[in-house]
């Protein structure tokens, strides 16, 4: 098989597992194929989102050094109200392993990814949750990090919620003797190729391979 088209395999196997990913981690599996989408046109406040690069980088804290994944990302307030910014951000690690950004996280740790990145406007996951004003005067830069248990993984998935007021109300098992209620959100969903060794990344970025809007 060619180059190329391996790597289209690939892509089309990883997009496959991305899509049951976005909603096997919220519902049922029997419910994945009726599973709802985001309105095509926004019904709710909404932050303009920007995503910088995924990147790896390897941290020494007590006497131990460690790898971590960090994501840079800017946030905007384009409405005429003042909105809440208080980011929750999912990585999974080829479709299985779940992984809430901050957990885990010494703030020794987050300390040296913001000494390195230099910027004095990237603020951390917790100091970031403030309201944002409207304008682009006003936009946030922001940095999350997840400890990197995962150094095979093929696919990177990042969910980032909290960046949209559209929900969804979703039943399952609406015929049967105990249906259930689920709430779906307006998700950002950043899938990332992992070359599935990363002994030589080094701080070069991970590939973007899709990023869309997902209800989850």
């Amino acid at each position: 098989m060619s180059r190329n088209l391996f790597s289209m395999s690939r892509a089309i196997g990883a997009m496959t597992l991305g899509l049951i990913a976005t909603i096997s981690l919220s519902v049922p599996q029997n419910a994945i194929a009726a599973a709802p989408e985001p309105s095509p046109v926004s019904i709710a406040w909404e932050f303009t989102f920007d995503s910088g690069p995924l990147r790896l980088a390897y941290v020494e804290h007590e006497g131990v050094t460690r790898p971590y994944f960090y994501l840079t990302f800017r946030v905007t307030n384009f409405t005429d109200q003042d909105l809440l910014l208080a980011p929750d951000v999912t990585l999974v690690s080829d479709g299985v392993e779940t992984f809430r950004s901050g957990r885990d996280i010494p703030s020794a740790v987050t300390d040296e990814i913001l000494r390195r990145l230099d910027n004095p406007l990237i603020e951390s996951q917790i100091d970031i949750v403030s309201t944002v004003l409207s304008g682009k005067e006003h936009a946030r830069d922001g940095v999350v990090i997840w400890p990197a248990e995962d150094l095979d993984a093929d696919e990177i998935t990042i969910y980032f919620s909290g960046l949209s007021g559209e929900f969804e109300s979703y039943i399952v098992g609406r015929d049967t003797d105990n249906p259930q209620r689920y709430t779906l959100r307006k998700t950002m969903m950043l899938r990332y190729a992992t070359p599935g060794d990363f002994e030589n990344q080094g701080a070069r970025p991970f590939e973007l391979i899709e990023k869309r809007w997902v209800m989850r």
